[in-house]
């Protein structure tokens, strides 16, 4: 990118209000035509918003769109992506049951004789956008179990075949492997490259100095700073995002290890894992870790009883836990903060104050009713506990940020007073201010004596919170190291397969 580069997309003073809450105060935004721009900050700094009045999702309420030097507006996402906008998601929404090709093409299938669907020149398109991507796909495949990196593939061909100008990727290695991300980085260069604009939404910093020309900065609705990345360091942009210096990522609150809280033994289930032994102590952060793909997160839902498993047992505080019964998990003591919170973990059309109060509705409905003020009355204080940033109990989870969302759901299974609970990725997709709050929780909770049970695809996290790390490779637990002996190295070897270890 140069000076003289011409800028693509440019938001000035950006506004955008729903009822009393404002989500973006001044959004500004400036991206040059053969760039790959970072836009960061906290969950709830109005990133989001400002991307859904890009594409077409949300009307501003001021301020200024241009494109390509021309103002613009949009009244619909089909508005947004005929001006040549295209918004790649974390989580593809692709037609399962339609090959890939159909994907691309759908809503504008090339017409052959007699006004026929031209399958052929579909193909052999389809075929030249990978081809020009340096991917290997098969076009007449069905979308149906493609990984979410192949998706976003597809939906990156999809945004070429429409030779969209300015690409928006908002999260999208949050789901990846590391081979997966670098393939996704070479797509994005080679359409910077091409002379497209795009702009790349992270919380990650390595991927934001490793791919993007600028940053910009975003802290509660409000434009903070645009710089090269050449003229920032990682501590300056989480000052500038957060407000403050976040010097205790991983805060450790001096904990007591007590009584073992929860035993599994010869737990088994075929072709997912093996043989799997171990045990959680009052006061404990046990890790889960490990490659994508291992069996962490289906070693917890078994546990948990989502997942039905072949042999082995559970039990917790010495009494046994029925399989395949998460109500009687509930009831024997066992939280459960799934990995996917918008899809397991919230009612997001319900309001905040519903979700908190969903796993506990029988405890607190009186001669069987359950009215709106005992939900929010039986909620608020869990809320509170983990200052979850909402003007009101009332408003839908689906207003609120990721961070927001995932305190939500923590603090639904904290409020069943759980002895053991089990939390999967329980950063993954916030902000690093929030994930310093989360830690802090997690950390505090085994303090005061909560056995917990973390899976995290994030080796810091695992090395920072836990007081041991158990590491999983093709179904089997290859290691239980201690904290103090736990390093990148050791958890590493024994995630590849490659040695086993015992503490």
């Amino acid at each position: 990118m140069t000076e003289n580069d011409p800028v693509a997309l440019q938001l000035v003073q950006v506004r955008k209000s729903f009822g009393p809450v404002v989500a973006l105060r001044s959004g500004s935004l400036s991206v040059s035509s053969g760039s790959i721009h970072a836009l960061v900050g906290e969950n709830g700094a109005g990133k989001s918003t400002l991307v859904k009045i890009v594409a077409g999702v949300y009307q501003r309420d001021g301020g200024d769109l241009l494109l390509h030097g021309e103002s613009v507006d949009f009244a619909s996402t089909a508005a947004s992506k005929d001006a040549g906008i295209a918004v790649i998601y974390q989580e593809p929404t692709l037609f399962p049951d339609l090959s890939v090709t159909e994907n691309i093409f759908m809503g504008r299938q090339p017409l052959g004789t007699g006004r026929r669907i031209d399958r052929k020149a579909m193909h052999d398109e389809a075929l030249e956008l990978f081809s020009r991507l340096g991917v290997h796909l098969d076009p007449r495949r069905l979308a149906e179990g493609l990984s979410i990196a192949d998706q976003q593939i597809i939906e990156i061909a999809k945004a070429i075949s429409l030779d969209a100008s300015v690409l928006i990727m908002d999260e999208p290695t949050a789901a990846l492997s590391g081979v997966e991300v670098e393939r996704l980085f070479a797509v994005a260069r080679s359409l910077r490259d091409e002379g497209r604009a795009l702009v790349f939404i992270s919380h990650r910093f390595d991927e934001v100095f490793a791919l993007c020309d600028q940053v910009t900065v975003m802290r509660d609705g409000d434009y903070v700073s645009t710089d090269p990345i050449e003229d920032t360091t990682s501590a300056q942009i989480v000052a500038k995002m957060v407000g403050r210096e976040v010097d205790d990522l991983f805060p450790k609150t001096p904990a007591t290890i007590g009584d073992t809280v929860l035993e599994v033994r010869g737990l088994e289930s075929a072709g997912v894992f093996h043989g799997v032994d171990f045990d959680v102590r009052s006061g404990e952060i046990v890790a889960l870790a490990g490659l994508v793909g291992a069996g962490r997160s289906e070693i917890a839902r078994a546990v948990f009883g989502i997942d039905a498993y072949d042999a082995g047992a559970v039990t917790l505080k010495g009494r046994p836990v029925p399989p395949r019964n998460p109500r009687a998990a509930v009831r024997a003591g066992i939280g459960f903060v799934p990995e996917d919170r918008r899809q397991q973990g919230l009612v997001t059309d319900a309001s905040v104050a519903h979700n908190v109060a969903s796993v506990i509705r029988r405890r607190i409905a009186r001669w069987g009713l359950l009215t709106t003020g005992r939900e929010t009355e039986s909620a608020a204080p869990w809320a509170g506990r983990l200052e979850v940033k909402t003007n009101a109990l009332d408003m839908h989870a689906t207003t609120m940020s990721g961070g927001n969302q995932q305190k939500v759901v923590i603090a639904k299974w904290l409020a069943t007073n759980p002895a053991l609970l089990i939390i999967d990725e329980p950063t993954r997709g916030i902000d690093i201010g929030t994930k310093a709050e989360v830690h802090r929780l997690i950390s505090e909770l085994a303090g005061q004596g909560m056995a917990i049970l973390m899976i995290s695809s994030e080796l810091p996290e695992v090395l920072g919170m836990a007081d041991r790390v158990l590491v999983v490779a093709e179904g089997r637990i290859t290691a239980d190291i201690d904290r103090a002996d736990a390093t990148p190295e050791s958890v590493m070897t024994a995630a590849t397969g490659s040695a086993e270890v015992s503490a």
